[in-house]
């Protein structure tokens, strides 16, 4: 990994930055600007709040034979001792009062912007992800996901508030103190200006190391969520392969490094600040020294060399934030290019500008010379080409691996085809909108999901449907019984994923969501897949039912499902190799009799789902 070379060239670029959140900006550029104003005002009258003070120190100290103050406020000098203090201190009350209510109102007014602007980017980067292909998904790790979402977005959140508006105003502050130091002397301003490029280089050189280690313990977090999102998303597996020793070594290892990373950023860190502070001191003392002369020499005022110093220790403060704030920022910026990184990334599969709303779909599908490889680049399809009529009731059967789950993938538009056309309706289905294509095809597929919420809400699935409608279908998929059977009945929450659920109902309760939708086309991949022979009866007889009168695209390895359908297409290493009725794939006596029925029929590992 290159080193960075500052801090700037370590935050995402800015161009990439504006490029996502500026238009979440303009909306709040009002707040933004009266926020600026704020800021500005509080920086104008830090530079106000050590005057009243130069005053008192001029008035007490240094007084010319008429016992008034030097000072080129003429009527400031006028006034007696009383009258002088009583304004003085006033002044400084309503100074600090003042400085104090800009400062709350710009940190405030930030922090709104802040979190209204990172909210809606979090909301775009979730909208996002819905849309990226299968293959992303498939490559990513869930949990390190989670924590871009969340923890990233939300450590942006934070510096925003925390670091980068306070390190923006004392920039501003800095550059005022500086040109008011050049005004009060030039001499001693130099002074200042000539121990500020050491503190720049040690600052520059230590923050350099923070802002790595900082970026590769944030990685190192992702890596410990993504581990352990991994261990309980299947602890059932976990529990059952005794895996958790070697979860626990993984995540143990990963926690260690990155306790090492933090406790080194923290060093890093500390050492930094206290190197800074003595610098600071150094220079304080040169000024001290030099000054001193000058006050004695009548060239300055002990007032105005308070001035001096206190600026000074003021100037200085920018350096000792970015000191403090050197580790906050390099893990803001690790934050933000790992945010990017999932927003710059584009779905495989998009919309075309032109495309239509789907009509109502009769549910014809056609796929013609279709040919589909995942980016391993071994071809999944080949040529494949076939029809199905509507209402028909097609099997897709073929050893492991054949490309079966493919086709429904493609047809649903979850991936597209490589070469050739899938179409409904004799419409290439590339033509439609992916909301109103989707929205017509109700799947069950193998490894039924359910949610962590009621059985009526995973029924609905999000359907604008009565509570007849939903108690309908789940007659239709044989679980109303049981449901009602249940403490809350269709109330009742079941767990995340449906794990308090046998495989059984959760095959007919993803039966009922289908059966909800009415959609004119069902997909069903491997509905009875480790079913016993009880529930497999119960749900085949659901299926049955919910397929009647629609198209239907049925994969099975078994030959009782295969023998029910109108037509079978064979398929094997991505190619079809028979298509018919069960009897005429059976007369021929060829692939599908062999598997099926033949020497081989009882190896049904030969004949099982992708």
């Amino acid at each position: 990994m290159a080193r960075p070379k500052s801090i700037r060239q370590s935050l995402p670029g800015i161009t990439r930055f504006l490029r996502h959140f500026s238009p979440y900006l303009r909306e709040h550029r009002l707040l933004i600007g009266a926020s600026m104003a704020a800021l500005i005002g509080q920086t104008f009258l830090r530079l106000l709040e050590p005057w009243p003070l130069k005053f008192v120190i001029d008035r007490i100290v240094q007084q010319d034979d008429a016992g008034r103050q030097r000072s080129s406020i003429e009527w400031l000098s006028a006034l007696d001792n009383n009258t002088f203090l009583i304004i003085v201190t006033v002044a400084l009350v309503v100074i600090t009062a003042i400085r104090a209510l800009m400062g709350y109102y710009s940190t405030i007014g930030f922090a709104l912007v802040g979190n209204r602007v990172l909210t809606k980017v979090r909301n775009k980067v979730f909208k996002h992800l819905q849309t990226l292909s299968l293959e992303f998904h498939d490559k990513s790790r869930s949990g390190d996901i989670v924590v871009r979402v969340i923890g990233d977005i939300g450590m942006l959140k934070e510096i925003a508030v925390t670091a980068a508006m306070p390190f923006i105003g004392n920039l501003l502050i800095l550059f005022g103190m500086f040109g008011v130091m050049f005004w009060l002397h030039w001499g001693l301003a130099l002074l200042v200006v000539a121990t500020t490029p050491l503190l720049w280089l040690l600052t520059m050189r230590r923050s350099k190391k923070i802002q790595e280690v900082s970026r590769n313990n944030r990685k190192r977090e992702g890596d410990m969520a993504a581990t352990a999102s991994e261990s309980i998303g299947a602890i059932k597996t976990v529990q059952a392969l005794s895996l958790g020793d070697q979860f626990d070594r993984t995540f143990a290892s990963a926690n260690k490094k990155s306790l090492k990373e933090g406790v080194k950023v923290k060093r890093l860190s500390a050492g930094l600040e206290r190197s800074v502070d003595v610098l600071v001191a150094v220079a304080s003392a040169l000024v001290l020294w030099y000054g001193a002369h000058l006050v004695l020499s009548a060239e300055l005022t002990a007032g105005e060399l308070l001035v001096f110093i206190f600026y000074l220790r003021r100037a200085f403060r920018p350096l000792r934030d970015f000191a403090k704030y050197t580790a906050r920022l390099a893990k803001a910026s690790a934050a933000g290019e790992r945010v990017l990184e999932l927003m710059e990334q584009k779905p495989e599969v998009t919309e075309k500008r032109d495309a239509v709303v789907a009509p109502p779909f009769r549910g014809e599908i056609a796929f013609i010379h279709t040919s589909f490889s995942y980016s391993s680049g071994q071809p999944v399809l080949s040529d494949v080409t076939f029809r199905v009529d509507p209402g028909q009731h097609v099997a897709i059967v073929g050893p492991s691996g054949a490309g079966k789950s493919t086709i429904t993938a493609l047809l649903m538009r979850l991936y597209d085809p490589k070469h050739g056309v899938v179409a409904i309706d004799e419409t290439d289905i590339r033509d439609f909108t992916l909301e109103s294509l989707r929205s017509q095809i109700s799947v069950v597929l193998q490894d039924t999901i359910l949610f962590a919420s009621s059985v009526r809400n995973n029924i609905s699935a999000g359907q604008d449907v009565s509570m007849t409608e939903i108690e309908d279908a789940a007659r239709l998929a044989n679980i109303h019984d049981f449901i009602v059977s249940l403490p809350e009945g269709y109330d009742t929450i079941v767990g995340e994923r449906g794990v308090t659920l046998s495989n059984g109902q959760r095959q007919r309760i993803a039966i009922a969501r289908a059966a909800v939708r009415k959609t004119p086309i069902l997909v069903l991949d491997e509905p009875t897949t480790g079913l016993d022979r009880k529930n497999e009866r119960m749900v085949l007889d659901a299926m049955y039912k919910l397929a009647k009168g629609r198209t239907t695209l049925v994969i099975t390895h078994r030959p009782e499902t295969a023998m029910r359908a109108d037509e079978i297409i064979y398929l094997q290493d991505g190619k079809i190799m028979e298509q018919g009725t069960h009897d005429e794939l059976l007369r021929r006596g060829e692939t599908y009799a062999r598997n099926f029925f033949g020497d081989g029929a009882n190896t049904r590992q030969d004949i099982v789902s992708i």
